[in-house]
């Protein structure tokens, strides 16, 4: 499917900023399944910028504004042609996840950092679904779709450093919440798992041209002798639909926009998505 992404985000603030330092990641991924025909990122008030690949492969706008500003602007925009294949994983067995080869090369995504742990009743029942599957892959898709038929999706019930732990116990977040629990989840049976950062169009059969409201999106990936993608939101395998962003262990690795500011005490941040399906 060939999409174009416009994404605009920034802040709004009480007073003045004299100064801003961000970090923007907002720019596709070039993959085999995801061509990346056109992107451009700009921003107001005009400012010094960076472009960098960081260390989970993701492209990072860096740029620093130093002039008084009542509010900033990153706008990106995209043409991306997506033709994402089903991938089933090689069905690997307990011992091929768990063998040092497997943890010497993905130990990274092996962590469990306070943002992703579950609880030890989750825990608990996690290591009960591993028991009783016979690889890998069984349980990462039980797993899956525990966490998308017990957690509702209620926007603005979380922020952006809510702990999967504390969602789960209100049964309630969005897809940053459902994508960082399920990956503590695997991790706890020894499963690797990895953050997806993108968008997702809302329509499954969209009209060609026309724009539809979206969002920022988050989804997983486990290994199975290759990475397997997973939507816990939605039960789906991210598809032609998924328009990928970042990598990286968890949400922390790959947050659209990040930095600081001086001269005023506090601002809101606004966020619009807008995606179009071009054929």
């Amino acid at each position: 499917m060939l999409l174009r992404v416009v994404h605009r985000t920034g802040y709004e603030y009480a007073g003045t900023a004299s100064h801003s330092f961000n970090e923007a990641r907002m720019t596709p991924r070039q993959t085999l399944h995801q061509q990346v025909l056109h992107t451009k990122v700009d921003i107001t008030p005009v400012a010094w910028t960076n472009t960098y690949t960081d260390y989970w492969g993701t492209t990072v706008t860096q740029f620093e504004v130093h002039e008084p500003h009542p509010r900033l602007m990153v706008a990106a925009s995209s043409t991306v042609d997506v033709q994402r294949p089903t991938v089933e994983g090689h069905g690997l067995g307990w011992d091929d996840i768990r063998s040092a080869e497997v943890f010497d090369d993905l130990s990274e995504y092996l962590l469990q950092s306070p943002s992703v742990e579950p609880p030890e009743d989750l825990r608990a029942r996690v290591a009960e679904i591993a028991g009783r599957s016979a690889t890998p892959g069984a349980c990462a898709r039980e797993v899956v779709a525990m966490v998308h038929e017990e957690m509702s999706y209620v926007s603005g019930s979380t922020g952006v450093h809510t702990r999967a732990a504390e969602a789960w116990s209100t049964r309630s977040g969005v897809c940053q919440d459902m994508s960082n629990l399920t990956i503590g989840c695997l991790r706890s049976v020894g499963i690797p798992a990895c953050y997806v950062s993108g968008y997702l169009l809302p329509v499954r059969e969209p009209e060609v041209g026309r724009p539809y409201t979206g969002e920022s999106h988050a989804w997983v990936r486990w290994w199975d002798g290759e990475w397997v993608g997973m939507d816990p939101t939605n039960a789906i395998q991210p598809g032609e639909r998924h328009v990928e962003i970042g990598r990286g262990r968890e949400y922390g690795d790959v947050p659209p926009l990040r930095g600081i500011y001086t001269g005023t005490r506090s601002s809101s941040m606004f966020v619009e998505v807008e995606l179009t399906a071009l054929r």
